[in-house]
């Protein structure tokens, strides 16, 4: 399989990998699943469209361990930023393994208060959304290189 310039490696070529998109703007979520689509073939989009709809997918996660995401991308204002911390807040503090999924947030914004309390929230990265599709297209092919082929993260070891 090619990720646009990239092969994506044997780690995830066996079997598809997991993504859990939350984004509230159905525009956005819409042209985030075309690009991942688009780039990423081997990769499952699991759409939360609020952080409601994200809590119930993620409380599901937690008796069905074997299906969780390898990565968690969300937006920070849904609609508002204390919907989005609260969100990435009650996520990082989910048992093992939930809680230890790196956890992407991104929005237009670049106040650096907003960056500053995610990362103090535990999230793994902070991008600036971008605001054409070829820069959205390269965001994910750069993200899709990082976080599934060249990051090693721990294994998740399902509670029996």
């Amino acid at each position: 399989m090619k990720l646009t310039g990239h092969s994506i490696s044997s780690r995830t070529a066996s079997k598809p990998v997991r993504i859990f998109l939350v984004e509230d703007n159905e525009d956005q979520g819409t042209l985030i699943q075309k690009i991942v689509q688009q780039s990423l073939p081997n990769v499952q989009v699991i759409w939360a469209r609020s952080p409601k709809e994200a809590l119930v997918q993620l409380d599901a996660w937690t008796y069905q361990e074997w299906e969780i995401p390898k990565l968690i991308l969300m937006d920070l204002y849904m609609p508002d930023r204390i919907d989005g911390l609260a969100l990435l807040e009650y996520i990082k503090n989910m048992p093992f393994p939930l809680g230890q999924v790196p956890v992407v947030t991104f929005s237009s914004s670049d106040n650096s208060a907003d960056i500053l309390k995610t990362y103090e929230l535990g999230a793994s990265s902070y991008l600036k959304k971008p605001v054409d599709y070829d820069q959205w297209l390269l965001y994910f092919q750069t993200l899709g290189s990082y976080w599934l082929e060249t990051v090693t993260l721990p294994a998740n070891r399902y509670r029996l």
